[in-house]
């Protein structure tokens, strides 16, 4: 058989395309005669297009090594009595070698019997990866060229190109693609056949199965990114598409311009595929993948109309006179995690001609408009919201470093238990604290002439391990283990020697690496380095067997409104360090894996590192002393503790939390549990990183923000519509403080 291969992913190569070769070979041994014609580069998602007006020029490859990246590109073709391998490459799409393929090249070969478009590098199951495939376009045209066609794709589960597995998918792909052409369906144009790169594929079922029909529900498959001169190669880019994921952060332009200009890249949010698999029934090509089947599935080349279709003519309706005023005007902004969790906690308390979104503040009719701001705090127009505290809503106060700053969450803390020493809500869950200001690491023994308690610590015959955190970092970053004065200076000699690093090479800021671990704290900025703290170090700290005895730590949802409500939401997270926990010791102290649990850290798609609080196990070691009912335990504590705490920062530093009541703030509190199950308080985020979660804990964002909408903002804008006061319980928060501070 005369077999005319095709693909979407170019010519061979181990970051793009490592399975072209071996199923090359693996046709050639099957004694087919196969002729090639490859996308000279990456060509995926661009389904069954050409490019208009341009001139195809076609270059020579010629394969070198199996699984190596040795093969060679030529300008010119070999003559006709030079002996070897020669495929075609073109800059054009799979639609274009498959048209090149069939009708310009190979006309001193037998006429093609078959085109074969792949193998793919990655599944394309389902509606959403068929409709964009350019492998499966490829097959696509040499079916409305009246060519048998089969669209082959590997489905891998693993970044290792295991030579073993891939040489069984190839088998497997031989066999599927004799059967079809002998037993070529009556009614059918071409065929879309996904293999797994599996052990044991050769043995498995293979399935015929529909392709499963679904939609992108996540909102946007674009990411905006910063503006760079230099364009990112197509092979890289597909390379992050289909292992990473998109990290993204962006604000409102508030200038009043039409347009904000901004940059963007494809970012499909692959978890809407995977909900939509695990939500149907069997039989479609997404479930045949997802249990190790391979699938075929038989297509026609066209685009087939909707059953349920009305005949005849289609009836307007009437245009519609004018919508009358909106209740509110809204400004939103966030990242493509949660921006889509705001708009559909919006459409579900208010209905959809109540609001309307613009993007600046220039764009109000009337100053006096009712007006919500969602957006980073930078973006706030707090003039305006000041200016209007009846009518205007905004997601933040404009002062809060009296929790947020670490070494102000301090003095916070210590100020209210000057006043209150009887406290028992907040006493017992701060970790001892010292608070500090230091410039330069040879004036570290003047900052620390007052730190009674690390000296003390110090001089003790048994080590005791301390944690440092710069006042105003964030992230993760800057944060050390130490346990003498010698450990803490070396830290800060450290730090001073890559900034002089930083300001004779002018180099871009790169953590460097000890023992194979990047150094946490390498590239703060000069900024953050003057006030610190050093928290005692939480030990022994509760590990969960079910979770691979890792270090984790509690992310709270703390919602203040207004002047000040506070409430805790139920639904918590468990964020876990991603490798095994071992005590702090010389050996461990360079091992951040081991002892952060900040995801921001954590490097790859942080599987299995986020989970929800409730659904965590109960340890099964017998010595350990928590109650059975622990879970609810911790959260009763964290209730007691947060509302003292806010209490504090309101009452004694209302210069350094300034709350207003046309205004509310989600905030994040990180709580460590001991082995006890007691809670320790670790910090407070404002503008939490939501889409650090990861996708497999979104359904508790989500929940967070549609409980934020019914209380905070219905309960600003709509309180006749219901929600808002009294209606907390329904959202799944807990109020712990209800203060008038006479600023209501």
């Amino acid at each position: 058989m005369h077999i005319l291969v095709v693909n979407d992913d170019g010519p061979p190569s181990n970051q793009s395309s490592p399975y072209i070769h071996p199923f090359i070979q693996t046709l050639q041994k099957a004694n087919h005669l196969v002729s090639v014609v490859l996308p000279h580069q990456q060509r995926s998602w661009i389904g069954k297009a050409h490019f208009v007006s341009q001139v195809t020029i076609p270059t020579y490859f010629r394969p070198g090594t199996i699984h190596k990246d040795d093969g060679t590109t030529h300008t010119k073709p070999l003559s006709s009595n030079e002996d070897g391998e020669e495929w075609v490459l073109v800059d054009g799409t799979p639609a274009t070698c498959a048209q090149l393929g069939l009708h310009h090249f190979f006309q001193d070969r037998p006429p093609i019997d078959l085109v074969v478009s792949g193998p793919n590098y990655g599944r394309n199951s389902t509606s959403l990866f068929s409709l964009s495939s350019g492998t499966i376009g490829g097959a696509m045209e040499a079916a409305v060229c009246r060519k048998k066609a089969i669209a082959i794709s590997f489905a891998f589960y693993s970044r290792y190109h295991d030579p073993e597995l891939i040489a069984g998918a190839c088998r497997q792909s031989v066999r599927i693609i004799e059967h079809l052409y002998q037993n070529w369906g009556s009614d059918v144009d071409l065929y879309s056949c996904n293999v797994p790169v599996v052990a044991g594929v050769e043995n498995n079922k293979v399935m015929y199965t529909h392709a499963l029909q679904n939609y992108w529900t996540s909102g946007s498959s674009f990411e905006e990114v910063e503006p760079t001169g230099d364009e990112e190669e197509p092979e890289a880019r597909e390379k992050e598409i289909r292992e990473n994921g998109e990290v993204y952060n962006s604000g409102l332009n508030q200038r009043p311009t039409r347009h904000k200009h901004r940059h963007f890249k494809w970012a499909p949010k692959f978890g809407d595929i995977q909900k939509s698999i695990d939500a149907s029934p069997p039989g479609n090509d997404g479930w045949a993948i997802h249990h190790g089947f391979t699938s075929v599935t038989p297509f026609k080349a066209n685009y087939m109309h909707a059953t349920d279709v009305p005949l005849g003519e289609l009836k307007l309706s009437p245009t519609k006179s004018p919508a009358s005023s909106p209740t509110f005007l809204a400004i939103i902004g966030a990242d493509p995690y949660v921006l889509p969790l705001i708009h559909s906690a919006l459409s579900k308390h208010f209905p959809h001609d109540s609001y309307q979104f613009i993007t600046s503040t220039t764009q109000l009719l009337q100053p006096s408009d009712c007006l919500l701001q969602i957006t980073p705090y930078e973006s706030l127009d707090f003039t305006h919201l000041l200016a209007h505290p009846k009518t205007s809503l905004a997601n933040s106060y404009i002062i809060r470093k009296a929790l947020i700053r670490k070494h102000y969450l301090h003095n916070t803390i210590t100020t209210w238990w000057s006043k209150h020493p009887h406290d028992t809500n907040l006493s017992g869950h701060v970790p001892l604290t010292v608070a500090f200001e230091v410039d330069y690491a040879e004036f570290l023994d003047e900052a620390l002439a007052e730190c009674w308690e690390l000296h003390e610590s110090f001089a003790k015959e048994e080590r005791e391990w301390w944690v440092l955190k710069p006042g105003m970092s964030d992230q993760g970053q800057g944060v050390r283990l130490f346990s003498s004065e010698a450990e803490l200076r070396a830290i800060f000699e450290e730090w001073e020697a890559e900034e002089n690093d930083s300001e004779k090479e002018d180099e871009s800021e790169t953590p460097p690496a000890i023992n194979g671990q990047d150094v946490i704290g390498a590239g703060t900025i000069t900024s953050q380095l003057r006030h610190f703290i050093a928290q005692r170090y939480v030990h022994p700290p509760l590990l969960l067997e079910e979770h691979g005895n890792r270090k984790f730590h509690i992310r709270s949802y703390v919602l203040a409104v207004g002047a000040l409500r506070t409430y805790v939401y139920r639904e918590m997270l468990a964020l876990f360090a991603p490798e095994p926990y071992a005590p702090p010791s010389s050996e461990t102290l360079m091992l951040p894996r081991i002892h952060l649990t900040n995801t921001c850290l954590q490097d790859g798609t942080r599987d299995g590192s986020v989970f929800p609080f409730w659904s965590l196990s109960n340890p099964t070691s017998a010595r350990t002393t928590l109650p059975a009912n622990w879970k609810e335990s911790v959260f009763s504590q964290i209730c007691a503790a947060t509302g003292t705490l806010f209490e504090a920062a309101a009452r004694e530093q209302m210069v350094h939390f300034q709350t207003l009541e046309n205004a509310f703030e989600v905030f994040g509190v990180d709580w460590m549990v001991d082995e006890r199950g007691r809670v320790w308080l670790l910090e407070v985020n404002a503008f939490p990183d939501y889409k650090q979660s990861g996708e497999d804990a979104k359904g508790v964002v989500e929940g967070l923000w549609k409980a934020v909408v019914g209380v905070a903002v219905k309960g600003f804008f709509g309180p006749q519509m219901g929600g808002g006061e009294g209606d907390e319980e329904r959202f799944g928060l807990r109020k712990v403080l209800d203060t008038d501070l006479g600023r209501r």
